[in-house]
């Protein structure tokens, strides 16, 4: 793949999209960022806030039956509604494929190390560009209610430490002591020391501005509808109203949306949307208590983040195609979650009900990397519920790649055409 000497474009103003043009802007490159809507419309603005480095792939041993008790229960922490979709059949039967623990040995030697790396760009970041985004590099705590969540919990601390990360085993009574809000009846959980804090949506805003203030230019309410390509090379994107805007890079970095443009460029991937929830619930008389500390309820797979004034319940998994459509059952249950879990959770009012898109692979590993088929175009997709967490070292490795450095880890097992 030869250099981008001229303007990359990238296509997405999500974390993933911004990150590779904040690094592409610092290496003096000319680029261009097209947003569809507006920053912090999709699935990036949204999430529990959580930087979680160290986490293994969605796909591993025991999911596959997980997913099958629970897919016809849309108060469940995966739903899938019953419908007729060959794609979704195709992705579930190759998802069952990578369900083993060889597969999540193999992946760790990936995300590992790169989720390290990521955690410390966040740093650079944040003290570099003065970003004010409520960045806490405080670690956070999963919660377990029950022996059985316990003993799942405990399995994944050797794996973890394999790759140096100082993941804890911690007792009810210490939790409660760090988190009075907590419940009696918390038998214990897990912290993450090397896990950060941050508000996704000032991130986001404030990553723009830096970028700007590095040359980047932002066009916002820019769909893009087709690539620009001749002899084997893109040239460009086509926007919704005709116009083209040249370049001799593009990124695909659309997550969910990105499948139409990347048949274009000759690339098929195997992307299934993934909707999250969160409900946004003020704090104060009549609110959601003040909670100290950030935790995952580990058996309803929901976070309970405090951002500045408000607590942040976000998780869930639905697949349910590409739509933005709020399933009330879903909604309701992230109160009903926490209330197992935390004191003063019976009543307070959602502020914010939102719903957002994360793009899942098959084998639950991002894409990263060059289309083989067209040059010039690369692919930034598929973090799923890691997006957050490593969008700076993607953004970087993407950076890398496109300038024409060799990038700090090796990409093959992320390549965009691996299936």
């Amino acid at each position: 793949m030869a250099t981008a000497t001229g303007r990359t474009i990238v296509v997405g103003g999500g974390v993933i999209g911004l990150c590779t043009a904040y690094y592409l802007a610092k290496e003096g490159m000319d680029v261009c960022v097209l947003e569809r809507d507006r920053i912090g419309s999709g699935a990036s603005s949204g999430n529990a806030g959580a930087v979680a480095p160290g986490h293994g792939p969605m796909a591993k041993p025991g999911r596959i039956l997980q997913a099958l008790r629970w897919m016809g229960d849309p108060t469940s922490p995966l739903y899938m509604p019953p419908r007729f979709n060959p794609s979704l059949f195709r992705w579930l039967w190759t998802f069952r494929r990578y369900c083993t623990e060889a597969h999540v040995l193999r992946s760790m030697q990936t995300l590992g190390p790169l989720g390290h790396d990521s955690r410390d760009l966040f740093d650079e970041l944040v003290r570099e560009e003065g970003l004010a985004c409520h960045y806490r590099p405080t670690g956070y705590y999963e919660v377990y209610r029950t022996e059985k969540g316990m003993a799942g919990a405990r399995e994944e601390i050797p794996l973890q430490r394999a790759y140096g990360y100082d993941t804890q085993e911690v007792a009810g009574e210490t939790l409660r002591e760090y988190e009075p809000a907590l419940k009696p009846g918390t038998l214990g959980g897990l912290f993450f020391p090397e896990a950060a804090v941050v508000d996704p949506l000032l991130f986001l805003e404030e990553l723009a501005e830096a970028a700007i203030s590095r040359g980047m230019t932002l066009r916002t309410g820019a769909e893009v509808k087709s690539l620009v390509a001749s002899h084997g090379k893109v040239g460009g994107v086509r926007l919704a109203h005709g116009e083209v805007v040249d370049g001799d890079a593009v990124v695909l970095a659309t997550g969910a949306y990105s499948l139409k443009l990347a048949r274009i460029g000759g690339l098929s991937l195997p992307i299934q949307p993934a909707k999250g929830y969160h409900r946004d619930l003020p704090v104060g008389f009549g609110g959601a208590p003040e909670m100290n500390i950030t935790v995952m309820l580990g058996e309803r797979y929901v976070f309970c983040t405090p951002l500045g004034g408000f607590l942040r319940l976000a998780g869930t998994l639905e697949l349910s195609g590409l739509n933005h459509r709020m399933v009330g059952p879903r909604l309701s249950n992230l109160n009903e979650s926490a209330a197992k879990y935390v004191e003063g959770m019976e009543n307070p009012v959602s502020t914010d009900d939102w719903v957002g898109l994360r793009p899942v692979t098959p084998d639950g590993m991002p894409m990263i990397g060059a289309a083989p088929s067209l040059e010039g175009l690369y692919v930034a997709n598929g973090h799923a519920m890691l997006g957050l967490t490593l969008g700076p070292i993607t953004g970087k490795l993407m950076a890398d790649m496109i300038v024409g450095k060799k990038p700090s880890r090796d990409l093959a097992p992320l390549r965009p055409d691996r299936f």
